[in-house]
């Protein structure tokens, strides 16, 4: 049962809505622990399912309580995960979480503040699921390595050097997008308008040389699922996609431009795009069909602007 779906009962309502004030602060944690919106929904209704059970006496801080819960929840999910291989073998782009181009809304901002784009998922993914949830909630959420410890049973220094580890590993692997969002949706401006006239040297001058291309098209469309690297590379795969061009949609994903592609009105594609020095460095496709149609079920659950 969710919050929403509570008893007109005064002690229900009330722990219900001490739980929604937290929702939102929980689910950031699950998605960025996660990169899966639906898996982090799933770890958040755990939270509130086990608050349901216990009840809130004997808690001395609700926040605390509840992030622990779903930390421990993500945690297991990311081992469950491991052990059993569920993601698919080669490329795997993490849940965007999609929003209009043109008034970043409060999910939006906070994926932005925190530079929560696809590119930095990805490297997520690869991380340990200790080193993961060690990295998400210090760096991230400033939460204590002691309360890290616990939760990994570990000590509070081998807490901190898992955290360590990560950010050397995040560091060095995830780019950093540039701070100007107009200069950023410029420069993919330019590629959409390259792309559009063939021109593959206007498309290699707003990439960067070592510039990763990833798609990931699920079991669906596995002829989808590639990552190539290199300008010249990319670019050519660019124009051979050209045609899309009428149907893209400007978007916010994770807080950096994308585009939604919506053949006939229906999203098909989903593509963030990490600008870092001037430069695309980072393109990150979906066109999975089911995970699309779940988290964009249709052009009219985001305002978008004028075709790009």
């Amino acid at each position: 049962m969710s919050p929403n779906a509570l008893h007109d009962d005064t002690a229900g309502d009330g722990l219900a809505r001490r739980f929604e004030e937290h929702r939102p602060r929980l689910r950031a944690v699950a998605y960025r622990m996660l990169g899966s919106v639906a898996e982090a929904d799933d770890a958040v209704q755990e939270a509130w399912l086990r608050l349901q059970r216990t009840g809130s006496d004997g808690i001395d801080e609700l926040g605390a309580w509840l992030r622990t819960v779903v930390s421990r929840v993500c945690l297991d999910m990311l081992r469950s995960r491991s052990s059993r291989r569920e993601e698919p073998q080669g490329v795997h782009v993490p849940d965007p979480v999609v929003g209009p181009a043109e008034e970043p809304g409060p999910e939006q901002e906070a994926l932005l503040a925190d530079s929560v784009g696809l590119a930095l998922l990805v490297v997520l993914d690869a991380l340990d699921p200790a080193e993961r949830l060690a990295f998400v909630l210090h760096d991230m959420f400033a939460v204590p390595f002691d309360e890290i410890a616990a939760l990994t049973d570990r000590s509070p220094a081998a807490a901190r050097q898992l955290a360590s580890r990560a950010r050397r590993r995040v560091q060095g692997s995830a780019p950093r997008p540039d701070s100007d969002p107009a200069a950023r949706r410029r420069i993919v401006d330019a590629f959409f308008a390259a792309a559009r006239d063939g021109d593959v040297e206007a498309l290699v001058a707003v990439l960067a040389p070592d510039v990763v291309l990833r798609s990931d098209g699920g079991t669906r469309r596995p002829a989808a699922t590639v990552e190539v690297r290199g300008a010249r590379t990319v670019a050519s795969r660019a124009i051979m996609f050209s045609h899309m061009g009428p149907w893209t949609r400007r978007v916010l994903v994770n807080g950096m431009p994308g585009v939604v592609v919506a053949p006939d009105g229906v999203p098909e594609t989903i593509m963030a795009f990490t600008v870092s020095d001037g430069l695309i460095v980072a393109i990150d496709a979906l066109s999975d069909p089911d995970r699309v149609a779940r988290l964009v079920p249709s052009l009219d659950t985001i305002r978008s602007d004028t075709d790009s």
